[in-house]
């Protein structure tokens, strides 16, 4: 056995170790399992009340008066969700039997580009992203949490407004944090975001074992704490694609997109599989509290392994073939006009604004649909978590392999075909209503495919047109655009889509009949289409787009 094949299959097995010992612990319910209840919406007030006495009988003194005691308002108990019916091992193991096997697949058929590093470096290089990827699959699952909240704490509607308000301040929060990030560099800007995101949902735990919410109503209390999870969030991305520009070459950086596909899946796995049954057979809170848990570990680990460059660890840096230009000294207003006026930069963020609006659609509200038209039973939608990590791994890698080996390291070509698809199957959802039972299996392909342009544009293309230095800022661009198209979904399909929960008069979260209405899904695919065909278009005008030294691309 070759030693890069020995020593991909030592990486191969810390990541096993990783997710089979996170994974299994919550999957079999090793940290508790009692059944989820759902907590009142707020801390009940209480009221000042005097005990009962008897009445007097006969002659009466005066006596002193009875003291005054406080009790809780009585509140109307909501119905609780019924225990879940028993799952079979089987059904437990075979979704991460599949997810391990493809894993191990992908990752040990993973295309290799040799530029000559020595032994030593790929395994210094390995030590270094991968605590820091496996961070940032682990703030996927501190993300995403809040969705299995919905129908438990949230209705649709309200989650959308959370969700809407989280992905605003995301995107926003880039223009601050993205030369904070060149600045302090991505070994800092990654502990503050775990760190950041750990406590956020150490604070929506507590809000949702209480029930206290401050005096703000549920929704307002839940978009404010998950806002500031988002905001710290936002290092994530940023700092993982500027420690990595200083370790990957141009050549290698389009299987590096690839690696970023597997880590955002593994973290989505976690975030729906994982935390559906953290939700299901678990007090509600600890739907954040191990992810905060988790986020806690591996800021310890980022701490201890991950380096911004190779001169940090004691190896050599080199040149990255990138549009890095070691003479350029600018301020960050000047580096911010420099890629706002970018032609290919720009270009990239407005397909990435469809990216964020078709990503979150169909991971977002996928289940929801599927379960709306009557096919939520369905091994895609019932195991949504594992299939949109396969998903990704495949896009992710499918990707990366053809942009350095087909494309000659070129992003945009590899965009357009993957968004090809997306229209493709949009338009094919529309008469599939008639019969839905292979609507899941469309579904899971669009996701392989936009997860693919996700991880190729953001971690991959920012890096190459923006250059070392400048890395950081270019992701923070492009990524506060893929959160303004994910504010944009949020809003949207929040407010058009049927609620399968509804508040009564009681507060209480009961069922909404028209959730089995199937025209009232329609708008779902219908709103997808005219945004990927836009990104197609997009993808298309950048075609043979290629970095140039200083910071340029042409065409």
């Amino acid at each position: 056995m070759s030693t890069a094949r020995a020593t991909r299959g030592r990486t191969l097995a810390i990541v096993f170790v990783i997710e089979v010992l996170f994974g299994a612990a919550i999957w079999f319910g090793w940290f508790g399992d009692s059944p989820a209840t759902a907590q009142p919406a707020t801390g009940s007030a209480p009221v000042l009340v005097a005990p009962a006495t008897p009445p007097a009988v006969g002659p009466t003194i005066d006596a002193p008066a009875p003291p005054v005691v406080a009790v809780h308002a009585k509140k109307v108990e909501c119905k609780k969700k019924p225990p879940s019916a028993p799952r079979d091992l089987a059904e437990d193991l075979i979704p991460i039997g599949i997810l391990i096997l493809v894993i191990t697949i992908v990752v040990w058929r993973l295309p290799k580009v040799d530029l000559g590093h020595s032994i030593a470096f790929r395994r210094r290089r390995i030590l270094n992203w991968l605590p820091l990827g496996l961070t940032y699959s682990f703030l996927y699952f501190g993300r995403y949490n809040i969705k299995q909240f919905q129908g438990t704490g949230l209705t649709e509607a309200e989650f959308g407004t959370v969700f809407g308000v989280g992905s605003a301040v995301y995107g926003l929060s880039f223009l601050l944090n993205g030369p904070l990030t060149d600045r302090w560099g991505g070994r800092a800007t990654i502990l503050i975001s775990a760190a950041g995101s750990a406590a956020a949902n150490a604070l929506m735990g507590y809000m949702a074992a209480t029930g206290e919410t401050f005096g703000m109503s549920p929704v307002k209390a839940f978009s404010i704490a998950f806002a500031i999870n988002m905001y710290f969030q936002s290092f994530g991305a940023v700092s993982i694609v500027k420690v990595n520009a200083a370790w990957f070459h141009l050549r290698e950086r389009g299987t590096f997109g690839g690696i970023f596909g597997i880590l955002i899946s593994l973290g989505l796995y976690f975030a729906y599989d994982v935390g559906k049954r953290i939700a299901t057979d678990m007090n509600i809170e600890w739907l954040f509290w191990i992810p905060a848990v988790i986020l806690v570990v591996f800021f310890v680990l980022s701490f201890l392994f991950v380096r911004n460059q190779p001169s940090d660890t004691g190896h050599q840096n080199f040149d990255l073939g990138d549009a890095t230009s070691d003479s350029e000294h600018l301020t960050v207003r000047q580096v911010f006009v420099k890629i706002l006026t970018h032609p290919v930069i720009l270009t990239i963020s407005c397909i990435e604004l469809c990216t964020g609006f078709l990503r979150q659609a169909i991971l977002i509200w996928g289940v929801d649909f599927g379960k709306g038209v009557g096919v939520g039973d369905s091994f895609v939608f019932k195991n949504w978590g594992m299939v949109s990590c396969v998903a990704g791994i495949t896009g992710g890698m499918f990707a990366g392999a053809i942009s350095d080996h087909l494309f000659n390291s070129r992003r945009s070509p590899v965009s357009a075909v993957l968004y090809a698809i997306m229209v493709a199957g949009a338009l094919m959802i529309i008469p599939m209503f008639a019969a839905p039972e292979a609507i899941g299996w469309i579904v899971a392909v669009m996701s392989m495919a936009i997860i693919g342009v996700h991880g190729m544009l953001t971690a991959t293309a920012s890096a190459d047109f923006a250059g070392k230095k400048n890395t950081g800022m270019a992701v923070g661009v492009i990524d506060g655009f893929v959160y303004m198209g994910s504010t944009a979904q949020a809003f949207l399909y929040g407010a058009t889509l049927p609620a399968a929960k509804i508040r009564d008069a009681n507060d209480c979260l009961v069922s909404n009949p028209a959730a089995r209405d199937l025209d009232n899904w329609y708008i779902w695919p219908a709103a997808m289409i005219p945004v990927a065909v836009i990104g197609f278009a997009l993808a298309l005008t950048i075609w043979n787009a290629r970095p140039t030294r200083g910071g340029g691309g042409g065409h």
